[in-house]
């Protein structure tokens, strides 16, 4: 049995899906504790967004509608589910947003949904949703809307024509791994086929380039190696336009108890978390540090190592690449030593062009990072 709130407040309604928006984490988890996701002191969930000077501010999220259609094993909202079941109307969701917009509780709306009858119609209304905002409204913010799978590239374009960011999650490496956890979506049309449409609409010199794509993996859900997830990590962003990447770490009681350990090779809690945790420090190494996804290294299953991160077994993995000279490295090259990040390196660059560097306290105080880079360096 479904249960079905019978006509609800709109405060009863944005308790129920605010709360359920927190199991699509694109847009809402990162590397670093700014990017991650909390609870605000009114029971919301609070999600970080990247501002363009680098601060960060916080978005209003919610589902507009939890009813789904589809059976995606990882979804605590499945069609099957015995839940509290609601739906915001467009002009409820466009009045509670500026609410919290006006008393600046907010940076900008984040809308996502169930798919409520097909996907179109559900397009249609996060289309309506931004469309009152962006017209009626004369909203100028900043608005991320939800593709949903299977959407028209009629519907995807106008979400494309509304939008400040978009997003479509990418779910599984490949066609096997969804038909593990979904037997109503089919990967290339649903997904893929989308995806690409994104990146034609929003390539430079397009007329919406500055528009930004991001998706995201379930991560555990079907059985996957981290080596699939980042072998498409790799085609993401230097095939289809992809501005950032995603994760979000399948927890067994969220989903289907019948993707017991035994049928999905789940992982133990403090594991899977670390391994999205991994994954998000690959992102981090393929899109600011210089690193390909062939740079990656894994064990004879695929896996990236709990132990270490990605870096520090990449610098284990090519000791002949060390000692670096810190004082005659590419910026490239230092980005490649364990330990320094952009923000070091940045320094080191700069402390160079006024004297040479000759121990690693002219670089700043001391701490584990740096003491971590010290056996990879010398001046």
């Amino acid at each position: 049995m479904i249960s079905i709130v019978s006509k609800p407040d709109t405060h009863e309604k944005l308790e129920i899906l605010s709360s359920d928006a927190q199991y699509d984490l694109a847009c809402a988890c990162g590397s670093t504790k700014d990017e991650h996701r909390r609870r605000g002191k009114d029971g919301k969930w609070i999600y970080p967004v990247t501002l363009p000077n680098g601060g960060t501010s916080t978005l209003f999220k919610t589902l507009v509608s939890n009813v789904c259609v589809n059976d995606c094993k990882y979804c605590p909202l499945r069609a099957e589910k015995d839940v509290r079941r609601c739906t915001l109307s467009v002009e409820e969701t466009a009045k509670v947003f500026l609410d919290y917009l006006n008393r600046r509780k907010v940076f900008g709306l984040f809308l996502s949904s169930g798919i409520l009858g097909t996907p179109d119609a559900t397009m249609d209304r996060l289309n309506a949703i931004a469309k009152i905002l962006r017209s009626k409204y004369s909203y100028r913010g900043y608005i991320h809307l939800k593709i949903i799978p299977g959407s028209s590239d009629a519907a995807i374009e106008q979400a494309i024509s509304l939008a400040t960011a978009v997003s479509l999650n990418i779910e599984t490496p490949g066609a096997k791994r969804l038909a593990k956890v979904s037997s109503r979506k089919d990967y290339i049309r649903d997904i893929i086929e989308p995806i690409k449409l994104i990146s034609r609409l929003t390539s430079r010199g397009s007329k919406y380039s500055g528009v930004k794509q991001t998706t995201q993996f379930i991560v555990g859900a079907a059985g996957e190696s981290d080596a699939e997830i980042v072998k498409y990590m790799g085609g993401l962003y230097d095939r289809l336009n992809m501005h950032r990447v995603y994760f979000s770490a399948y927890q067994q009681n969220l989903g289907d108890g019948s993707m017991s350990p035994k049928k999905s090779g789940a992982e133990r809690s403090a594991d899977i978390f670390t391994r999205e945790h991994r994954l998000y420090q690959v992102d981090f190494l393929l899109r600011k540090y210089g690193f390909k996804d062939s740079d990656i290294i894994f064990d004879d299953n695929g896996k990236l190592s709990l132990a270490d991160d990605p870096k520090q077994v990449w610098a284990k993995r090519h000791p002949e690449m060390f000692p670096i000279n810190i004082n005659k490295a590419s910026k490239c090259s230092l980005l490649k030593i364990p330990g320094l990040g952009l923000v070091t390196v940045k320094r080191i660059l700069e402390c160079r062009r006024t004297a040479k560097i000759r121990r690693i306290e002219d670089i700043g105080k001391v701490g584990v990072r740096l003491e971590k880079a010290s056996r990879y360096i010398d001046f």
